[in-house]
């Protein structure tokens, strides 16, 4: 398996985490109050970290019960194959499992306890992150089959939207810089049917299709191999990105400390309750990381960091949302939907420099997303392909099966839909609030609950989980579920008034 070093990790997590959904917090912020926006995002960045940690916990205790269950086989006198198990075995991931660990597991460890008892003795090498597992496969280890197959659905519903939405967002976002600009007071329909260039034939539909082409064939590749060949992707974005947020924060600051005569001058409220609804379905969408973070953390080289890694991420970006927000409000008295809107220049003859500021937010969301979407795109196909095969028999099967058949059934379902249309409002809604909750919320308590008990049953308390949550209470557990139970209340009150 390709591992890269701490850093590289720290890159992966935040580019995952921040994406275009940072680019809505300013409205919410200028809609919900300066004062309530601030303790809600730091409350809703706690839950999400909370969440990441339990993540992590039972990503290590599945790879504790498979190897438990490959020492019950080597006490039975079964020989251990590469793959068994449920860990995964793809073509572009070296299995990192042999005979040689697990009898050195055998010597570090009391094995003449048979298999219903418990093992007592003291051994850290249970407790890893080397096998990498996505939600579904840890959902089979610890949770009946009916129970497994709606965290599936879950999972594949908000990837299969995701995906289409970055396609649409990158695509008609490349559409609009591209094509002339006009100032049109029309209907969308009518827009699409009108011709991108003056003297030209081909119309905005047309021309979105091109770029839809043009970024699926760009990136569809990187979804037939593992995350890491996209680091140097990443890089870039995450560069890009740094640029962006300290042109549009120095921008905002700059307003602030030398406003304009001929501005208007902004006067945000503390708070407002009635919006609060708006900023949490926001939010959940802002801090979204954990459909997709085993495959992030796995190739980690120094495992015993990742807590620390993903601790920093979110600190910075938490940091980095609430001063992007705050700036906002007090910099426009009119805050765009999306952020970037409000830095479009209005003077026809602006210099060279504010039309390079232009086009440069204006991409903002190609960028962002263009990493983000393999990292999805991987996730949806590991995913798909544990439902489907076994992973124990995935070496078995034909090469089409094996490297070509569940990526693309990871990448053509969101092709064919947004081919066909760009409107995706209501499934941005759906995904982004409802399925959204569930798996930043719900599916890692109910993970975490069932993993800590498996594990607890069949290994015992006295081996050592370096890699457990901090928040081991059953408190933490209820409020998250409590919370759960509200944001999908709230979400529901925000769908209804928008």
């Amino acid at each position: 398996m390709d591992q890269y070093p701490t850093w590289v990790g720290f890159v992966f997590v935040f580019n995952l985490v921040v994406g275009t959904g940072s680019l809505l917090l300013p409205s919410a912020f200028a809609k919900t109050g300066y004062v309530l926006s601030t303790i809600l995002v730091l409350f809703l960045s706690f839950t999400s970290y909370l969440t990441v940690t339990f993540v992590i916990e039972t990503l290590s205790c599945s790879n504790a019960l498979i190897k438990w269950r490959k020492i019950q086989l080597l006490k039975r006198g079964g020989s251990i194959q590469s793959g068994s198990g449920n860990e995964r075995n793809d073509d572009d991931d070296s299995n990192d499992s042999t005979d040689d660990e697990e009898r050195s597991l055998m010597r570090g460890c009391d094995v003449s306890a048979s298999e219903d008892t418990p093992l007592t003795i003291q051994n850290n090498n249970f407790y890893t992150l080397n096998h990498k597992l996505e939600f579904g496969e840890m959902s089979k280890l610890f949770l009946p089959p009916t129970g497994s197959l709606l965290f599936y659905i879950c999972i594949a519903i908000y990837l299969y939207g995701d995906m289409s939405i970055y396609s649409v967002t990158v695509s008609s976002t490349l559409r609009d810089v591209i094509c002339d600009k006009r100032n049109i007071s029309i209907n969308t329909t009518e827009l699409m049917t009108m011709s991108c260039f003056l003297d030209g034939t081909m119309n905005r539909f047309d021309a979105y299709r091109v770029c839809l082409i043009i970024f699926t064939l760009t990136l569809a590749p990187f979804v037939f191999f593992n995350v890491s060949k996209t680091k140097h992707l990443q890089f870039f974005t995450l560069s890009f990105r740094f640029v962006a947020f300290s042109i549009m924060i120095g921008i905002a600051i700059h307003r602030i400390l030398y406003p304009n005569v001929n501005d208007e001058i902004p006067e945000p409220i503390a708070y407002d309750i009635t919006n609060v609804p708006f900023l949490i379905g926001s939010l959940i969408y802002a801090f979204m990381s954990q459909h997709s973070l085993p495959s992030l953390l796995v190739p980690i080289a120094e495992k015993d960091k990742i807590s620390r890694i993903v601790f920093v991420d979110y600190f910075l970006i938490t940091a980095l949302y609430t001063i992007l927000a705050l700036t906002g409000i007090f910099a426009f008295a009119n805050v765009e939907d999306l952020y970037t809107l409000n830095f479009i220049p209005t003077d026809a003859n602006q210099s060279l420099f504010f039309k390079i500021v232009e086009y440069f937010l204006a991409l903002f969301p190609v960028f962002t997303l263009t990493t983000t979407f393999p990292i999805v795109g991987c996730t949806l196909r590991n995913n798909l392909q544990s439902l489907f095969v076994e992973t124990s028999q995935m070496n078995s099967q034909n090469f089409f099966v094996r490297r070509m058949l569940f990526p693309l059934m990871a990448v053509i379902p969101p092709f064919l839909i947004t081919f066909n249309t760009e409107n995706v409002r209501s499934l941005v809604s759906f995904t982004g609030c409802y399925v959204g909750a569930f798996i930043q919320y719900l599916i890692p308590i109910i993970l975490v609950y069932y993993a800590r008990k498996t594990c607890n049953n069949i290994l015992g308390m006295g081996i050592v989980n370096d890699f457990k949550s901090r928040f081991q209470s059953n408190f933490w557990l209820i409020m998250l579920f409590t919370w759960t139970c509200l944001s999908l209340i709230f979400v529901t009150i925000n769908l209804f008034k928008s």
